[in-house]
């Protein structure tokens, strides 16, 4: 997969929040923090489907609704990430939804998944539970 990088040489986060990965998504994707809001998951979860990081979406799906196994489409290649709405997921919340439009490139067409996922905060975590 290619990284897109900012002129000083710095990989851009693929979530589209305009930081470098380093400083972005990647300490979540590392387990050296976490998510401290909803939005802040969903964009993190768009940066692994994005990197192709199966093992971080898992571990930040809910128990109840994650599947077993996740196999990612190595020919999928995600564009960009657009937030469409926010209810709730603040620090401060236990719940939350978020709308987005994530854009992506496969077998030679582009497409756009839009979806309303619901998240929920357990033990100071943020989990993604199912579509809304």
């Amino acid at each position: 997969m290619a990284k897109r990088k900012r002129e000083s040489g710095v990989e851009v986060c693929p979530c589209g929040s305009g930081e470098g990965y380093d400083a972005c998504c990647g300490p979540l994707h590392r387990g050296e923090a976490v998510a401290p809001t909803a939005e802040a998951l969903m964009r993190s979860r768009f940066s692994a489907f994005a990197r192709g990081d199966a093992d971080y979406l898992l571990q930040t799906w809910h128990p109840s609704t994650r599947p077993d196994d996740l196999t990612l489409d190595d020919g999928q290649r995600w564009l960009r990430l657009d937030l469409v709405d926010t209810a709730g997921g603040s620090l401060f919340e236990a719940a939350g939804e978020v709308e987005f439009r994530a854009h992506y490139r496969a077998g030679g067409r582009t497409g756009t998944v839009h979806e309303r996922s619901r998240f929920v905060r357990e033990d100071g975590r943020w989990f993604y539970v199912a579509e809304a």
